[in-house]
């Protein structure tokens, strides 16, 4: 069982919560904190939930993540199906205990962000989803907390992403280690090894498009705080044979191909180079120069800012490429003599002398016997290889001094071993045995390792150790490796040998030493029905992963490998740094031929298994889907195939062997106390005793698990399931629980928190409350005494006392005064009292009315007049009616006056009762405090009345828009009062036009409508037959004809 526990620290708060959740179907607990806080928390679980994946509770959905919980564990179908089930759910990652299988997706995923890696980085192993940042983490720590050395074999098919999976775990440390200038630029150097060796050691095979041609041990050393401070890089057989020759759809090394396509063109002109591939032998056999998924010229940037970045000198830099140059121009030779040897520092007669002559040493004598074509060519290519190999050397040997650590004190070690994996083509050379004798090594010490572990954490725990059974390949590396009597010694001896030896010789050979051996077969030494799958040429090995066929064909002369010691000699004189460091002249020259291929690479992987036995393995196995590198598409027939080779039905059965899962006891009781009414919430006693207690009430049976030490072990797969099916039910009442008195607990603290906050606003409130009034008290208390003292002093002289008082009186009266003046001037009986202190002023007030009054009214009837006077039939009966400032409210300065009055809509005329009110800028119709229309005086054009008794005016208003309102129709009784205050408002006094008949006016831009006024015996107003509104009003008796002296006599009558 997985556990998935995220700590949430809300930053800012004292605040902090774990939440412990099954990585199948999520389930939530809602934590109600503050704003910030809930939203770090908010994120995290997201991101968490969203990449976890059903383990245990939706293994029918989508697998198990780890193998050793499968129940038919021998089963090669139930592997496949889960690998099957797991990747048709993007999920390619699966633990068989702590190796990790990763399935090539051949498509982004979005799980290699920073994001993610947060996320993997001290998390334990098994809490979250299978990762090859899991893995890389766990290493980490693991080597932090031990102080030990550690490895991580990562293996595989050509193509099944080995090379992405070290990429990835050197990205990890990059950002997980503790970063200070010095480590940042040891982790550039790390990282940036990388695309170096790729471009000069990997290369585009039938299905790799950038396919691992060589074997990388890279170690990553750390200091004691666990900063990466160095590293060191061992290769293993380089494959040098496909400089010169490549087979249909293959490549050379992707070197060739950057430098041809990226270099720039003064180099290029330097190193006498044309930007064509076609233009060299070495790069057109596989006829496939140019890959869509691969992108040369970006490449050869990026290599270009490698080699600056790890310190190369300039020099170096030149130098290097110029080999690879004179390579390309090696492969073009055809024996004329070459003008590009300068590229090597040689002459060019020096290199066409050694290219196609041989020294003889004949007793003391030393003669130049020439080359057939066949042995020049062959020369050639030789030096090609070894030019290339060399140097290959030579660049590893200056990544190393880069990345090498000063420091002399101890270090600890992480190991990544990028190594290629068993290959199985349609005809296999001595490459492949090479590469399958190499892995045949790995899985014996893959299964020796393993059983070791195992076996020390048993009696680590106190757990009887159970024997396993499992396939030993000791008899296949023995057959392959045994001194006298291996392949490998039979074909040195068969190469060293005097005579003409063949690659058939070889065979025979074989079939000689080899006959009885029941993993060695040949055409010969097959029964009737094995030897048609075999030719003459062929002999089979059954390795641990299954059969496969060898052609001899080549095999002598890829084992030589020789370089002849003239050629040697001319390379000895060049003047190119790197070539000189290559070819040095203290290399030694004896007569004795140099150890073989098989030998040396025997040799170096004795070396690389003393150096992996001295550190604690890891393991990556990946495995691609398919051929065709197609997303989605899941090969049976092949992953099955990539199964058996990969040894993961052995790592799994060794993994299972007695018990399937075993976990601490703190974990398990920390998971599953919620089952048992003893453990929860909280064991009082021992880990080790809750757990008894808790396997006692869930009903194991004795047999079923095993107590250890420091850990339960549980022996079948079935018990653990219905342990975690029990949770799955049990969790969600937990949650509920939980959430409850989590929420509980929230909303009383909120409740507590908002009560105090109140209980504060209130005391601070009624504080304030109680100063203000006191103060106003105080205030008032000041004001009465001083009101007394001035009543009781105010017939006496004005001094200190009274002041106030009497000032107050004066105003008391000039207010009551101001409502209550008499309507006329000649009315002096309603005159109010006086106080005592104003009778003195009094008679003057009298005075300034009497004059004020009816000067103000004239004013505004002489504006009258002038306007209607002789124009408007009913203008002599509203002389003797005095204006008013107001005709709704008591006037105050705003509005300066207003009018009731009747508005006739302008479509249909129907009447509406409303204000006219005019302030200092414009007039405002009004219902009910609702502005239902503004006109600015600017846009008043002018007014329209009738020459008749009527009481109709019609304001004309400027429109530019189409959406404005027209002009506004009204009806008013107090008509020459309303338009005499208006030209005064407005300052417009020439504005009212006296119209008789008929008045137009607009009821939007570009529409009329029409008023038709008449005379008659009654007053009607109604929508004539025309569309027009008719207004008839009487005709009234001229009371007297008026002129101005008159007019003046008839209003002053009034007063």
């Amino acid at each position: 069982m997985h556990i998935a526990a995220l700590e949430l620290i809300c930053l800012g708060h004292k605040t902090s919560a774990t939440i412990a959740f099954h990585a199948g179907k999520p389930f939530t607990i809602a934590l109600y904190m503050t704003h910030s806080c809930s939203k770090l928390l908010e994120e995290r679980c997201n991101r968490i939930l969203r990449d976890m994946e059903g383990s245990l509770t939706a293994r029918d959905r989508v697998g198990i993540q780890d193998f050793v919980l499968l129940d038919a564990y021998t089963s090669e179908s139930a592997v496949l199906d889960n690998l099957r089930k797991r990747f048709n759910e993007n999920l390619i990652y699966t633990y068989i205990g702590t190796l990790l299988v990763s399935v090539n997706p051949y498509k982004e995923l979005g799980i290699y962000t920073k994001k993610q890696m947060d996320i993997y980085m001290g998390v334990n192993f098994f809490e979250l989803p299978p990762h090859i940042y899991a893995l890389a983490d766990n290493v980490y720590r693991t080597m932090l907390t031990e102080t030990n050395n550690h490895f991580i074999l990562i293996s595989g098919e050509s193509g099944a992403g080995k090379t992405e999976a070290s990429k990835k775990i050197l990205q990890f440390y990059a950002v997980s280690c503790p970063s200070t200038k010095l480590l940042d630029n040891v982790r550039d150097r790390l990282l940036l090894s990388n695309p170096v060796l790729e471009a000069f050691g990997n290369a585009k095979t039938l299905k790799n498009d950038n396919s691992s041609r060589f074997g990388k041990y890279m170690d990553i050393q750390f200091d004691h705080m666990g900063g990466a401070v160095g590293g060191h890089i061992l290769s293993y057989l380089l494959e040098k044979s496909r400089v010169v020759h490549q087979n249909h759809g293959e490549r050379s090394f992707h070197i060739f191909y950057q430098l041809v396509e990226g270099g720039e063109e003064d180099l290029l002109r330097w190193l006498g180079l044309e930007r064509n591939c076609q233009r060299y032998s070495y790069l057109v056999q596989g006829e496939c120069a140019k890959v869509s998924s691969v992108n040369d010229k970006s490449d050869w940037k990026t290599v270009r800012k490698a080699l600056s970045v790890i310190e190369f000198s300039e020099s170096n830099i030149e130098s290097l490429f110029a080999i690879i140059a004179s390579v390309l121009h090696l492969g073009n030779v055809t024996f004329v003599a070459d003008s590009q040897g300068y590229l090597l520092g040689i002459p060019a007669q020096v290199i066409q002398v050694g290219l196609t002559h041989r020294k003889i040493e004949a007793r003391s004598e030393e003669v130049l016997s020439p080359f057939t074509v066949d042995q020049a060519v062959y020369a050639k290519d030789a030096l090609a290889k070894a030019i290339y190999g060399r140097t290959f050397t030579w660049l590893v040997n200056e990544l190393n001094e880069s990345l090498a650590n000063k420091d002399s004190s101890r270090k600890t070690v992480i190991g990544l071993l990028d190594i290629y994996g068993f290959e199985v083509f349609s005809v296999n050379s001595f490459e492949q045995f090479c590469i399958n004798y190499c892995n045949e090594k790995l899985q014996q010490l893959f299964i020796q390792l393993t059983l070791k572990s195992e076996q020390e954490e048993y009696e680590m725990e106190g757990i009887e150790w159970e024997s396993v059974p499992y396939f030993n390949n000791k008899i296949i590396c023995d057959l392959v490796e045994e001194k006298f009597k291996g392949i490998i010694s039979v074909l040195d001896e068969e190469c060293l040998r005097p005579g003409e030896a063949t690659d058939m010789t070889f065979l025979e050979k074989l079939e000689e030493k080899m006959g009885g051996h029941a993993h060695f077969i040949t055409h010969k030494l097959a029964d009737q029905k094995t030897r048609k799958t075999l030719e003459r040429g062929d002999f089979r090995l059954l390795h641990y992963a299954g059969e496969v066929t060898y052609s001899v064909v080549g095999f002598l002369d890829k084992n030589n490998d020789l370089l002849y010691r003239n050629i040697k000699e001319v390379m000895r004189q060049s003047k190119n740094a790197i070539v000189k460091h290559c070819f040095p002249s203290t290399e030694p020259d004896s007569k004795k031929r140099p150890e073989t291929v098989a030998t040396q690479f025997k040799s170096s992987l004795v070396g690389l298994t003393e150096v992996l036995m001295s550190k604690e393995p890891w393991y990556v196995r990946c495995m691609k889907p398919n051929e065709g590198k197609q997303p989605g598409l899941f090969d049976d027939v092949l992953v099955r195939h990539q199964v058996k080779y990969l040894g993961l039905m052995e790592h799994l059965r060794v993994r299972r062997a007695g018990f399937a899962y075993r976990r601490r006891y703190e974990i398990f009781l920390q998971r599953y106390k919620p089952l048992c009414p003893d453990t929860w919430p909280n064991w009082k006693g021992t880990a080790a005793e809750g757990v008894e207690c808790l396997v006692k009430h869930l009903g194991y049976k004795p047999d079923e698990y095993k107590m250890g030490r420091t850990k339960i072990f549980i022996r079948h797969p079935r018990t653990l399931f219905a342990t975690e099916d029990a949770f799955e039910v049990c969790k969600h009442e937990l949650a509920t629980r939980i959430q409850a008195k989590y929420k509980g607990y929230r909303v009383k603290g909120d409740y507590m928190r908002q009560r105090q906050a109140a209980t504060k606003i209130e005391t601070c409130w009624r504080g304030m409350k109680a100063r203000r009034e006191r103060e106003k008290r105080a205030w008032a208390v000041k004001v009465i005494k001083r009101f007394i003292k001035g009543f009781m002093t105010r017939n006496q002289p004005a001094c200190v006392d009274n002041t106030e008082y009497l000032a107050f009186v004066r105003q008391n009266y000039l207010t009551r005064l101001k409502e209550n003046l008499p309507k006329t001037v000649v009315d002096k009986n309603t005159w109010l009292t006086p106080p005592p202190i104003m009778d003195s002023l009094t008679d003057h007030l009298i005075y300034l009315y009497c004059v004020w009054l009816p000067h103000v009214q004239l004013q505004l009837k002489g504006l009258t007049s002038s306007i209607f006077k002789g124009t408007k039939e009913n203008y002599p009966h509203s002389v003797g009616i005095p204006f008013v400032d107001t005709r709704i409210s008591k006037p105050h300065t705003f509005p300066q006056y207003s009018v009731p009055v009747v508005k006739y809509d302008r479509n249909g005329f129907r009447p509406r009762f409303r204000q006219l009110i005019y302030t200092g800028s414009a007039a405002y119709l009004v219902e009910e405090a609702k502005i239902k229309q503004r006109v600015e005086f600017n846009n008043l054009k002018g007014v329209s009345v009738s020459t008749l008794s009527d009481n109709f005016l019609i304001l004309h208003v400027q429109c530019e828009d189409i959406k404005q309102k027209g002009d506004l129709v009204l009806q008013c009784d107090y008509l020459f009062e309303a338009l005499t205050k208006l030209c005064l408002v407005a300052n417009k006094h020439n504005f009212i036009k006296v119209v008789q008949g008929s008045v137009k006016f607009d009821i939007q831009p570009g529409r009329e409508g029409f008023v038709d006024f008449k005379s008659g015996q009654e007053t009607m107003i109604y929508r004539a037959k025309n569309g027009h509104l008719m207004v008839v009003s009487m005709k009234l008796k001229t009371v007297w004809p008026f002129n101005s002296q008159n007019e003046q006599i008839h209003f002053l009558n009034y007063y």
